[in-house]
């Protein structure tokens, strides 16, 4: 059962958890770290690691989508990011990352100021195709009915729409939204929607037909949605929730399994680990692979929210570099701060609390943990 605090008189809260709230307990079974599975597949698709490239310009570039494609993961491409608004944005993503903090948002929000060209949405798509590896590209709601003929024209395999909140009930007075079950039923091609943050928002999400929901809102290192706009969600919590409205639409459907994607606030391995343990399907990194030394953000990491035009609810934050994406991926580490090996730390997680693959390890127990501040 759920548990309310009161707040005052006249307001309860229920109590939520962060992922640093929560620990892993390993169990009477052990294993050997070789012997586990790390393979999770959406729809048709399959891929040897649960890691999702999040659509972010400080991440992904067609090239690190690719990269991402042959080490077994999947890169999303942000189609409203600079890719699809220049020929050559090289010059921009340079600027970009030696802006003085002061200036940095400022400066991000004139140079997205360029419109999304569709012939440049097509060019980038066709370069990840060409490579060989699964094609992923990533709008918002409000850009999805303006793009999306010209996404699924240039041959993308899944079609990621991609929000701070997105919702199957949008109104509007001013224009008609997105239907989003018309739509996906409409579409030739899965689609992976969110984010979504509790079990209610998530059923209505899973009932559109959706293949996969993110859970969550994204941009955790780069977001300031608290600050600006009162909006969080404790990660441990959601990700639970929205398991247990998984549970439930599979009874409801006979048994259709939609896909979990935890997105943000995945930092280092041991939060990446525990998104999975919670229920997590597969885990959309950007911060983590922003460090990487092929990452087009040289060292800082920005997302959409850093670039809105009138109420920015992010900025540029310095990540650093720390390793080659193959190592921040499979390792080795020389550091025990959980930056690099990522699929290493998930595969020592499962062997010692002794489940096999994903699925089973969504069983393992957790307890409350809260964060002593040691590393």
């Amino acid at each position: 059962m759920s548990q309310e605090i009161e707040i005052g008189l006249g307001k309860k809260g229920r109590l939520a958890y962060s992922l640093d709230d929560v620990s892993i307990v390993p169990s009477r079974r052990t294993r050997d770290p070789q012997d586990v599975s790390t393979a999770w597949q959406v729809d048709a698709y399959e891929f040897d690691v649960p890691v999702v490239g999040a659509p972010m310009d400080s991440v992904t570039s067609p090239a690190t989508a690719i990269a991402m494609g042959r080490l077994g993961a999947l890169g999303v491409l942000d189609l409203e990011g600079l890719w699809t608004r220049y020929d050559d944005p090289t010059p921009l993503l340079e600027e970009i990352s030696e802006l003085p903090a002061e200036t940095a948002t400022k400066r991000i929000q004139e140079i997205y100021a360029e419109p999304i060209k569709a012939e440049l949405i097509t060019r980038r798509l066709h370069e990840i195709r060409d490579a060989g590896v699964t094609v992923a590209g990533a709008l918002s709601p409000q850009r999805t009915q303006q793009f999306y003929s010209t996404v699924v024209d240039a041959g993308v395999d899944l079609f990621v729409i991609r929000g701070t909140v997105v919702s199957a009930e949008h109104v509007s007075q001013d224009h008609e939204p997105l239907n989003l079950k018309q739509f996906i039923y409409d579409l030739d091609v899965p689609v992976i929607v969110g984010g979504a943050a509790n079990y209610t928002a998530a059923l209505h999400l899973m009932r559109t037909g959706a293949a996969g929901v993110l859970v969550g809102f994204g941009g955790g290192a780069v977001s300031a949605t608290r600050n600006t706009i009162g909006v969080e969600a404790p990660m441990a919590t959601a990700i639970a929730d929205v398991a247990e409205a998984r549970r439930d639409y599979m009874d409801e459907s006979g048994g259709r399994y939609v896909q979990l994607i935890a997105d943000g606030g995945m930092g280092d391995s041991g939060s990446f680990v525990k998104a999975l343990a919670l229920g997590a399907d597969a885990v959309m990194l950007g911060a983590p692979l922003a460090r990487a030394t092929e990452a087009p953000g040289r060292g800082k990491h920005w997302g959409a929210e850093a670039r809105h035009q009138t109420l920015p609810r992010g900025y540029r934050t310095d990540v650093g570099t720390v390793a080659p994406l193959e190592q921040i991926l499979f390792g080795p580490s020389h550091t025990a701060d959980g930056t690099t090996n990522f699929i290493g730390a998930l595969r020592r997680a499962m062997a010692s609390t002794g489940y096999v693959d994903i699925k089973s390890f969504q069983r393992c127990g957790v307890v409350v943990a809260p964060y002593s501040g040691r590393r």
